[in-house]
């Protein structure tokens, strides 16, 4: 890892008014200047501001609909090698019953 000197006999210039002040007197703002004690400021608050969470958009791992029993109607020439015959269904908890007459 690379050494650095200390800078206790150096001059640096100040970013913000241009003065020459110790190397060791000049502190880093957060936009990155080296300025003396008096230009010196904190980062103000508005520059970082809190960005509310986001929103869920779905669910994690969603289960499918149940598929519920329903009356399907059956018939109206479903078999139209016999047509002349009527044909009637009923369906009743997912059984269904076609009774040919």
């Amino acid at each position: 890892m690379a050494r650095y000197a200390a800078g206790s006999k150096s001059i640096a210039i100040c970013d913000r008014c241009g003065q020459r002040y110790p190397y060791t007197s000049l502190r880093k703002q957060w936009n990155g200047f080296r300025a003396c004690v008096e230009c010196w400021e904190p980062k103000h608050p508005q520059l970082d501001p809190i960005f509310p969470p986001g929103e869920p958009q779905a669910l994690f791992e969603p289960r499918p609909d149940r598929k519920e029993p329903i009356d399907v109607p059956v018939g109206q020439n479903i078999f139209p090698s016999i047509a002349r015959t009527s044909t009637q269904g009923v369906c009743m908890q997912g059984i269904v019953r076609v009774e040919i007459v």
